[in-house]
C-alpha cells in the first residue's frame, strides 16, 4: 500500500546516496578536527590567562611606589607592621560619578586620614580644602562600577594617599579609613 502511495505521488528514492561507510568516516574526521581545535582553543586561552597571573596590579604597583622603607630602621620579620600615625577625621563627601549611559550617581564617602607621626598638624589643617578637592576630584572621575568591588575601594585609597601625598610637604599619609561609603 504504502509503495502505491509513493509511486501515486510520483516520489522516487535518491540515486546519489553514499554508502554508510564514507558517511562515518567522514563524520570521524570532521569530529577530530573538531576535538583538536578545540583543544587548541583552550590552550590558547589557558596561556592567555597564565599571562594575566603573571602581570603585576595597578594596586600593587601604586602600594610599592608608596613605600620607602629604610633597612637600617626596620628588621623584616615577615609580620606586618602597623605605623603609629595622627588620625585626621575629614567631614563627608557626597560626588557626582562619572556618568555612563545609565542614571546619574552619586557617592557619599565619609574618611579617615592616617598621617606619619613626624607630619605637621597645622599643615593638615591649612591644606583641608586642598586635600577635599584632591578627594571629590578623584571620586568624580570614577564609575560606579570602578568602586562597588573591594579592589575598586583599595585602589581608590591608593589614589587618595599618592594624590594627597603629592603635594604634603611635612610628612605623609600612612593609610585611607573608610567610615562610611554608599554609592546611590
Amino acid at each position: 500500500m504504502a509503495d502505491e502511495e509513493a509511486q501515486e505521488l510520483d516520489i522516487q528514492p535518491p540515486a546519489n546516496k553514499a554508502p554508510a561507510g564514507q558517511k562515518n568516516m567522514l563524520l570521524t574526521v570532521v569530529m577530530l578536527l573538531n576535538t583538536v581545535l578545540m583543544g587548541g582553543v583552550g590552550y590558547l586561552q589557558w596561556q592567555s590567562h597564565q599571562a594575566q597571573l603573571n602581570e603585576p596590579k595597578t594596586a600593587d604597583l601604586l602600594s610599592a611606589a608608596n613605600k620607602v622603607k629604610d633597612p637600617e630602621e626596620e628588621e623584616d620579620t615577615g609580620m606586618a607592621q602597623e605605623e603609629d600615625g595622627i588620625l585626621f577625621p575629614l567631614e563627608g563627601f557626597t560626588a557626582n560619578l562619572a556618568q555612563g549611559d545609565g542614571p546619574r550617581r552619586f557617592v557619599r564617602l565619609t574618611t579617615v586620614l592616617k598621617f606619619s607621626k613626624n607630619s605637621n598638624e597645622e599643615e593638615f589643617k591649612a591644606r583641608k580644602p586642598q586635600i577635599r578637592d584632591t578627594i571629590i576630584s578623584t571620586l568624580n572621575s570614577k564609575r560606579p562600577e570602578d568602586l562597588l568591588k573591594l579592589e575598586g575601594k583599595n585602589f581608590l585609597k591608593e589614589e587618595i594617599k599618592s594624590a594627597i601625598n603629592s603635594f604634603l610637604v611635612d610628612g605623609h599619609v600612612i593609610d585611607v579609613f573608610y567610615v562610611g561609603f554608599q554609592i546611590n
